[in-house]
């Protein structure tokens, strides 16, 4: 096992060297075994009906990005606490910024909210956590990006798919291909969904017969209403909400979204209340209890439609941070 380690380190620092090699030496050519795979997923992609110019187009004179697989090999595990995480994400600049938009762009979001049934607030509170407020998109080409990820990467088969529908995407006019920006990892757009998730949940908001996740307002709306109405949004229902354990309590083992949801009434009854002392709502409604610091840190009871920000993004650190963001931007305090 240590010789398969060391071995698989090797070829992985190897093939990061040769790449930068073809990228830094004046009329070096990219790994002719690349140039070969390249060649494979053309043949691939013109088998799936896709137009020539446009395989031609995206993929001509494109080569493995070193920087994309540094990232994908040096994923930092969580080195920050929750508390440190939402002083970043939910800042007083983001809520201000949430707001100006949510006025800013009342009419569009009034529209979406009524046709998908999710609040404007989530809407606009996705939308800045992802990218604030399509400031940040990522600057990499989505093609190169993905590329590089399915040449060389830990996930080749899936990258490979994902870069397939991402020509596709190009292949129907969505976005040119110089225009088609995203994260490393190949999350697009001011929503970051992945090509797959485009195909997926993305949407013409404005009836133009595109779906620019990139730079269309309308489109990015609704593709993100469309996302949390279509994994399960409920209408009647918010995320959660702040709570208070009793002294001594045992919460280790009421916590999880793996656990059995609970009526509010039996929280209640364990004596959680809501984080300003005031008893928890009388409502007909099953939560579960969240601590994503363990424990000994912030506590929320989230409802089902915590499971649909989930979905979205695994992480309870962004699911609760989503939901504290659309409550600021909906309490206007």
């Amino acid at each position: 096992m240590m010789g398969a380690t060391v071995s698989s380190r090797f070829r992985y620092i190897a093939s990061v060297c040769l790449v930068a090699m073809a990228l830094v030496v004046p009329g070096a050519a990219a790994a002719p075994d690349f140039q070969q795979w390249l060649g494979d997923l053309k043949a691939e992609a013109l088998r799936e009906g896709l137009r020539p110019a446009t395989v031609d187009l995206a993929l001509t004179g494109i080569a493995p990005i070193p920087r994309i697989l540094e990232l994908d090999g040096k994923q930092p595990e969580r080195t920050v606490t929750f508390d440190t995480y939402l002083s970043r994400t939910v800042t007083k600049a983001r809520i201000k910024k949430a707001r100006e938009r949510m006025v800013t762009h009342k009419a569009l979001l009034t529209q979406m909210s009524k046709k998908y049934g999710v609040p404007a607030r989530f809407i606009v509170a996705l939308w800045g956590m992802e990218t604030d407020f399509g400031g940040n998109m990522g600057g990499f080409k989505v093609v190169d990006a993905l590329a590089t990820l399915a040449y060389d990467g830990r996930r080749s088969a899936f990258f490979r798919g994902e870069l397939l529908k991402a020509l596709r995407i190009l292949d129907e006019g969505h976005i040119a291909p110089d225009r088609m920006l995203g994260s490393w990892a190949g999350a697009m757009g001011q929503c970051q969904f992945m090509p797959s998730s485009f195909f997926k949940f993305a949407q013409d908001g404005d009836g133009d017969g595109k779906r620019d996740i990139w730079t269309t307002h309308a489109d990015v709306f609704a593709s993100t209403a469309n996302y949390l109405a279509t994994v399960g949004w409920k209408t009647d229902q918010t995320w959660g909400r702040a709570v208070r354990l009793p002294k001594g309590a045992d919460s280790a083992a009421w916590s999880g979204m793996d656990k059995q949801a609970q009526p509010l009434s039996a929280w209640a009854r364990r004596g959680l209340r809501s984080a300003d002392g005031k008893p928890l709502p009388k409502a007909n409604m099953e939560a579960w209890l969240v601590q994503p610091d363990g424990p000994k840190g912030k506590a929320f009871l989230v409802y089902g439609n915590y499971r649909t920000i989930m979905d979205w993004n695994r992480s309870t650190y962004f699911a609760t941070a989503v939901g504290i963001l659309a409550d600021h931007i909906g309490s206007g305090k």
